[in-house]
């Protein structure tokens, strides 16, 4: 069940860092769909800026996410899994409200999953 787990998370963890690569690399016309944003806003010298910037949160709590998985154990790596996939279900809860609903499915729902799966099984 741990590995199990741990594929879960590191799941999660590499949905961040495509979540990341798409915000700053991403078509303006596929940012524009995906956030539910008008096409002229998203091609915004500001708007391109901001979405990279958030692509850099995302893809480094990717990366982190990753790295707690292949550094730490035990009671250390379930405290940091709890935080990590905690951090997603807050971040998503509060995207959901301000951007798009589609957020708390795509991304609130598999931390959640983890977070209850390390909760009760890790």
């Amino acid at each position: 069940m741990d590995i199990f787990i741990l594929v879960i998370i590191a799941i999660i963890g590499i949905e961040h860092i495509g979540i990341g690569l798409f915000e700053m690399f991403g078509s303006t016309a596929k940012q524009a769909d995906a956030f539910d944003m008008p096409g002229t806003f998203v091609q915004q010298k500001n708007a391109k800026t901001a979405l990279k910037n958030q692509g850099i949160y995302n893809l480094m709590l990717g990366i982190l996410i990753l790295a707690v998985i292949l550094i730490f154990t035990g009671a250390t790596l379930k405290t940091l899994m709890l935080l990590l996939t905690g951090y997603v279900m807050v971040v998503a809860i509060f995207g959901a409200f301000t951007v798009t609903k589609k957020i708390i499915f795509l991304q609130g729902l598999p931390a959640l999953i983890g977070f209850l799966l390390v909760l009760f099984f890790y």
